[in-house]
């Protein structure tokens, strides 16, 4: 089955993915007015970090050393995606009695707040960080994007080892 995915079509692939997943996330936001929360908005810059790695990766089409380069580079924003992604799957899961306080949005604390101190607050959450809105297959939309970003990480993996094969 992998004998005939070259680099760059494996690239391609990743890349068709996260695009995909963006124009969902898209589509969520505005058609099924499913807000997203800083956490969802960090794992969306995650996914579009990915989705621009991968193009790159397609139109250059590298060979080994190459390959190694883009999946290693791959293979860490899958695992900061996905570390976002627990985060805000545990947030979730928290009793009710738990989950921290709503908090100001985003733009609010980004224009008040230096950046570290913006991060610090984002990662401790807030109470719209744990609201689930919408789910499919009983998942959230939290824990399809972790599915994701280690699907994407594997596939990362995957192209490396088919890039050393070639």
């Amino acid at each position: 089955m992998f004998s005939k995915l070259t680099p760059r079509l494996g690239y391609l692939a990743g890349f068709l993915a996260c695009g995909g997943l963006f124009a969902f996330a898209l589509y969520l936001q505005y058609y099924e007015y499913q807000e997203p929360c800083p956490l969802c908005i960090l794992q969306r810059v995650a996914f579009i970090a990915l989705m621009a790695v991968f193009l790159v990766g397609a139109a250059h089409g590298p060979r080994r050393l190459g390959a190694y380069c883009y999946s290693t580079l791959l293979v860490i924003i899958s695992v900061i995606g996905a570390a976002i992604a627990t985060r805000h799957v545990w947030l979730q899961h928290l009793p009710p009695d738990k989950v921290p306080e709503c908090g100001p949005g985003l733009n609010y604390m980004l224009n008040r707040f230096p950046l570290t101190q913006v991060l610090e607050k984002v990662f401790r959450g807030s109470g719209e960080c744990a609201e689930v809105g919408w789910t499919f297959l009983t998942l959230s939309i939290a824990e399809w994007s972790l599915v994701w970003f280690v699907l994407l990480g594997a596939l990362a993996v995957t192209v490396a080892v088919i890039a050393r094969k070639s």
